[in-house]
């Protein structure tokens, strides 16, 4: 619900700020006073088209404000940018003279498209140049569903084409996948007999590089073992053995007591010491064999790794893998003809509910058609008819119809959708029509109604006052009329005045009641010239 409009700069406007209440807000004026200017700064602010030419002469910059009422309502852009609100909702927008146009929402800063987006939400305006929602044929589905009030079928249907779906979507799957592996069986079988032949364990990669590691070091320290005895060795003798020869020798002097029996004694001290080394500087013999195998087990699982684009440890979990889907090969024709079935069934039941959807449809068109047609005379559409066409279409989360509202304004001419007829006070009027029939319970939403009272006065114009004072019990209004007997339906009423000091023009609007609001439709019934008839007149045509 609008509940306040703030305008700055726009055309005739200086600056003023309207509070706006539930029910019917009438808007009334002399002719050229400026209504359409505040059906234009509000459209500003529901995120319509920028024009410069809206700015006020000597200004650079215009802005307007719209705040609304909410509720508990969450739009889903305001999800999407993360704007917070606690049931009020503030729109505002500038534009520049250099054509710039900035937005906000509550203070965030938002695209126009996103603006209008919201605006939409909130208010729906229906004027001669407005895109009303309800000409859009996209909306018309929702509206006679709404208006059938047959929430449960909607969510059967819409909870059975989930499972549809779902369904098809995993028999596609499956048959690509059938397709696609069918070529491949032959590989994956190869596949699966070499994992299965190296029967590859987690954590085995560590344990065989740890093993090898210590392989390879046994051998190296073999090999420096072997050079530290080669290097002990003299033209081909041991040291040791020379050491001894060279006591031996010593030993032949023939003075006693020998002289060099101290040296002969080291000798052989010498010698034994250098003969305990030799002994456990021996080479200690590697397990080659077990080194080589270690190194081909190794070097096979990572050789298999890389072809399956895994690490080591998961080459097990890959084993299974593959098993699992030549077991899906394998059993392929079951597992089609379980997804077969699936699909065939869910597409039986969400046939069964599209089925009694549609004919909930059929019925709710029907008295849509009648209570649309009992509407049309007192608003001066008699010659006009209306009608619901259901149409087949694919499946969907809505079921399998198509629906659009058609329209004929005379008779004699073929039906054409929504869309494609006459615009101006006629389409208001239908539109009221429409959405007086079609409000079921209380909405958020504003509905603006601008010359819904072109070409029709008395009965007419009384006919339309009493459809707006209606739809106004369900959801705030507001007309701008030039007719007395919609102005008197009003639960609050504007008036829009124009006022000049010789050199600047501006327009201004204030709410009047009693005696003012008497006066105001009179001078609507009688013009400048307000008489005691009109003013008689005034006082019986206000109803609230």
């Amino acid at each position: 619900m609008l509940t306040r409009l703030a305008i700055s700069n726009i055309v005739l406007i200086d600056r003023l700020e309207l509070d706006f209440r539930a029910g019917l807000s009438v808007l009334t004026g002399e002719t050229g006073a400026g209504k359409s200017i505040l059906l234009d700064a509000l459209s500003l602010a529901l995120g319509a088209r920028s024009d410069t030419g809206l700015i006020r002469h000597g200004f650079d910059t215009a802005s307007v404000v719209a705040e609304f009422d909410i509720g508990a309502n969450n739009y889903a852009p305001l999800a999407e940018f993360e704007i917070e609100h606690d049931g009020t909702l503030i729109l505002r927008r500038t534009i520049s003279a250099d054509g710039k146009s900035r937005a906000w929402i509550n203070d965030v800063p938002v695209s126009v498209k996103t603006l209008k987006q919201i605006g939409d939400e909130l208010v729906e305006i229906h004027g001669q140049f407005e895109n009303h929602t309800l000409l859009d044929p996209a909306t018309h589905i929702a509206s006679l569903d709404e208006f059938g009030g047959y929430n449960e079928l909607r969510a059967n249907v819409a909870a059975a084409y989930s499972e549809l779906h779902a369904a098809e979507k995993r028999l596609r799957e499956l048959r690509e996948f059938l397709e696609k592996s069918a070529a491949e069986k032959e590989f994956l079988e190869y596949n699966v007999r070499e994992l299965e032949t190296l029967k590859p364990m987690p954590g085995e990669e560590e344990e065989l590089s740890a093993r090898r590691a210590i392989m390879m070091d046994a051998e190296k320290n073999a090999a420096i073992l072997k050079d530290a005895r080669d290097s002990m060795n003299v033209g081909g003798r041991a040291m040791d053995e020379m050491i001894f020869a060279a006591a031996h020798v010593l030993e032949r002097i023939k003075t006693d007591p020998n002289p060099y029996q101290s040296q002969i004694d080291k000798l052989y001290e010498a010698g034994g010491a250098i003969s305990e080394i030799t002994d456990v500087l021996a080479p200690v013999a590697v397990d080659t064999i077990n080194l080589e195998s270690t190194e081909e087990r190794l070097f096979a699982l990572r050789a298999a790794a890389r072809k399956h684009r895994v690490t080591v440890d998961e080459l097990a979990n890959k084993l299974i893998q593959m098993q699992e889907q030549l077991a899906i090969i394998d059993d392929s024709d079951a597992n089609l003809k379980k997804a077969e079935l699936d699909t065939k069934n869910k597409k039986s039941e969400f046939n069964k509910f599209a089925d009694e959807l549609h004919s909930a449809r059929v019925a709710a068109a029907a008295n849509l058609k009648k209570e649309i047609l009992a509407e049309l005379p007192d608003l001066k559409l008699g010659g006009a008819d209306f009608d619901v066409a259901i149409e087949a279409c694919a499946p969907n989360a809505m079921g399998t119809d198509a629906v659009t509202f058609m329209i004929k304004t005379n008779p004699g001419t073929p039906f054409a959708p929504l869309h494609k007829i006459a615009s101006g006070g006629e389409l208001a009027r239908l539109m009221l029509a429409l959405r007086v029939v079609l409000m079921h319970g209380n909405t958020a939403k504003t509905f603006v109604f601008d010359e819904v009272d072109t070409g029709i006065s008395g009965a007419t114009a009384a006919a339309v006052g009493l459809r707006l004072a209606r739809l106004a019990q369900r959801a705030q209004a507001l007309v701008v009329t030039h007719s007395a007997q919609v102005a008197g339906f009003g639960d609050t009423h504007f008036k829009i005045q124009k006022s000049s000091d010789g050199a600047t023009t501006t327009t201004d609007v204030c709410e009047i009641k009693d005696d003012a609001r008497v006066s105001e439709i009179a001078r609507i019934i009688s013009g400048e010239k307000i008489t005691d008839e009109s003013i008689a007149t005034a006082k019986t045509l206000i109803k609230n």
